[in-house]
């Protein structure tokens, strides 16, 4: 028996060996990441820097150990995350560098918005500069004392020696410089006091100077690259609807028209790739994230509703079915991000050589291709020889649309290759904004399926990511984990507003006003008001960012003040209207200066300063005539309204509910404005005129 035991003694290190540091039994070697669920952070799990995830431990070592610590943050369909792995992390040279220097961590930005948030700001207040991956050098304090994005090989060999050797040669320099940063992090968001009018000469100079930045030839603003200007088109559009202006109209058309028609649109199978490299959206950066889906789908569906254009019906049903085919789970829950890369290159899945599709088509469907798609054997790939699917000018969409066959025949081709790595983690936010892409497709589309959607995504957050009325920021392989940050809350909430004026369900209206209380609790600031970033218990970091500007997504800031005002048409909470003013007077000064960054404040903005409508539609469930008032409400472009539906002598929790009443039978609308409310009517047309009374303003 002692003999046994005392053979056991080796089995039990080596198993100890492997569960703390991850030594494989095949002999291939992984480091702690191979216990976490991100799939960024498991793609370096075979790396041979001793990472640690982001967390208690890794500070306490860096602590402990006296050493600074090198974070990395990026996430898992990052293609220059890609590079650097390839080039430095999978580097035993520079992986010895860093493990004898540094204690390293790395972040999935995407489960820790807090962080890359908070350390984004510094970086970009050091170098100007910011963008993933994020490099950074900092103190066991977690104060940064370097930082940039992407480094060759070399460059960051140079960086981690010169400062591995002052961290211990010229401590004193190490210190100066993070004295310097820490009074930064100290100083916080130096919001201006000054007083800034709330009117529509704000809306009115966004509108100058997107005439000035437009690009009358290919649409979109500014030069290369170009990034989608979803929040910017949508501003445009309730500037038109509130003065008239078709100027304001044919900028968003052109945008929307020209995107769709270039190769930053998957023609094959529907969707968006992040940005476009050149000024004509040919040459896309091939990822296709979530977020940007949600995005563009919500501006193709304004588009509709203001021009009538089925081209932008098309386009949105692309976007939303390509989510509901490629890009959502099992329960309804959607998936974040597919890559840009697969077979070690950009965009290798998406494109095609003249000599393959000679080879795969017959000689009509490769003129047909050729026609539509402007094939070349030249290519227009960089200097690949591979061409992008993009729709030439001289084609009709309808002629696109009725090429059906050929288009299903290269996508089962297409599908057969190697395709890139999709990213299955479930994350409330971007699940928010996704929820209230498909309620509104469902409002305006008129399709079961994507209130289908939405209903399932609310449902599949509140089963895994919600418990003791908080929410998790992610779920991954039955693990729902992280703290939620206020996109989570923000984008959740307006998805849940949007999914209730598609069905009605007072269940979701609940949920959002439940949500919103915690999120005052959690992340206003009661001093000088607006929403922090992150909560202020539990947080690693060594301060808290407040931000009012737009990123890739819609500042959370200004999508809660229009889910204030909203609910505040519900509720009747005075507070609730009163926290949106105070977003508003913090984010003015700001929104005066530099009008690109703060399109949705400025949607939000629009909401607060027009007649917004609290619309209350009471009549029986199995009637034409609801259902008719209900459609218009849904499909006209009508966007400062808020509607709601019961049936007669039904109850509900919602003060704007009360006292609305109707004959037996009848259909009949109340139409209020800060709950005084016109006389109600049961003409449809008088309906649409009461809703349509908009406080107008002049762009001269």
């Amino acid at each position: 028996m002692q003999r046994f035991s005392f053979l056991l003694i080796p089995i039990l290190i080596a198993a100890m060996v492997f569960f703390f540091y991850g030594e494989a039994f095949s002999g291939k070697p992984y480091n702690r990441l191979v216990h976490e669920k991100s799939p960024y952070l498991l793609q370096h799990k075979s790396n041979p820097i001793h990472w640690y995830a982001w967390g208690e431990e890794a500070l306490k070592a860096s602590r402990d150990q006296n050493k600074p610590i090198f974070l990395s943050i990026g996430y898992s369909t990052c293609h220059w995350c890609h590079v650097l792995e390839k080039e430095s992390f999978e580097n035993e040279e520079v992986a010895a560098m860093l493990n004898e220097s540094f204690i390293c961590i790395k972040v999935d930005r995407e489960e820790h918005p807090d962080v890359d948030q908070f350390y984004m700001n510094v970086v970009q207040a050091m170098t100007g500069n910011g963008g993933w991956p994020l490099t950074v050098i900092m103190t066991p304090e977690k104060i940064p004392v370097f930082g940039g994005t992407y480094f060759p090989k070399d460059q960051l060999m140079q960086i981690i020696s010169a400062l591995g050797s002052a961290w211990i040669d010229q401590p004193e320099k190490i210190k100066a410089v993070g004295d310097g940063v820490r009074k930064f992090i100290e100083a916080g968001d130096s919001i201006s006091t000054q007083s800034v009018t709330l009117d529509e000469a704000m809306l009115k100079d966004f509108y100058k100077k997107s005439i000035i930045s437009f690009d009358e030839e290919n649409g979109g603003f500014g030069l290369a690259p170009k990034f989608p200007p979803t929040m910017k088109m949508r501003l445009l559009l309730r500037i038109a609807q509130r003065t008239g202006d078709e100027k304001a109209i044919k900028m968003v058309e052109s945008t929307l028209e020209h995107m769709a028609r270039g190769g930053i649109y998957d023609h094959l199978s529907g969707g968006f790739h992040r940005y476009s490299t050149d000024r004509i959206w040919l040459v896309p950066h091939f990822e296709k994230m979530l977020y940007d889906q949600a995005a563009m789908a919500t501006a193709y569906i304004e588009g509709y509703q203001v021009s009538g254009n089925e081209v932008f019906e098309s386009v949105a049903r692309g976007i939303l079915d390509y989510v509901l085919k490629d890009m959502t789970g099992p329960n309804g829950e959607f998936y974040s991000a597919e890559d840009a890369d697969s077979e070690g290159e950009e965009g290798t899945y998406y494109v095609w050589s003249d000599a393959e599709l000679k080879n795969i088509l017959t000689l009509e469907e490769y003129q047909k291709a050729y026609k539509l798609f402007g094939v070349t054997s030249v290519g227009n790939f960089e200097e690949t020889g591979k061409n992008i699917l993009h729709l030439n000018k001289e084609i009709s969409w309808k002629e696109g649309e009725e090429a059906r066959d050929l288009k299903n025949k290269l996508l089962e081709i297409r599908e057969k290759r190697e395709r890139p790595f999709k990213d299955d983690k479930v994350l409330t936010a971007w699940n928010g904004l996704l929820i209230s892409a498909m309620a509104k497709a469902a409002q305006v589309l008129q399709d079961e399926r994507y209130l289908k959607a939405a209903q399932e995504s609310a449902q599949f957050i509140k089963a895994k990511l919600y418990e003791n009325g908080k929410l998790a920021r992610r779920y991954r392989e039955g693990e729902a984990k992280f703290t939620a940050s206020i996109d989570d809350y923000a984008y959740l909430i307006q998805g849940l507003i949007d999914l209730y004026e598609a069905n009605f369900d007072e269940q979701w209206l609940i949920w959002a006003n439940e949500l919103q209380k915690k999120q005052d609790e959690l992340f206003w600031d009661k001093d000088t008001g607006g929403y922090y970033f992150s909560e202020e218990k539990g947080s690693l970091l060594p301060g808290r960012n407040k931000r009012f500007e737009d990123n890739a997504r819609p500042n959370s800031n200004a999508v809660s003040a229009l889910n204030l005002l909203k609910l505040y048409n519900f509720t009747l909470h005075k507070s609730y209207r009163e926290k949106a003013k105070t977003i508003f007077t913090l984010a003015g000064e700001m929104m005066s200066r530099a009008h690109n960054a703060f399109a949705q404040m400025f949607i939000a903005l629009d909401f607060y300063l027009d007649k917004s409508k609290e619309v209350v539609v009471v009549g029986p469930k199995d009637s034409k005539e609801k259902d008719a008032i209900i459609k218009m409400l849904r499909t006209e472009f009508l966007p400062n309204k808020t509607v709601g539906y019961i049936p007669p002598d039904s109850e509900s929790s919602f003060p704007v509910f009360e006292n609305k009443i109707t004959a037996e039978g009848k259909t009949i609308v109340y139409v209020c404005e800060n709950n005084i409310c016109k006389f109600p009517t049961e003409n449809l047309s008088e309906a649409k005129k009461l809703v349509e009374d908009n406080k107008k303003y002049s762009l001269n």
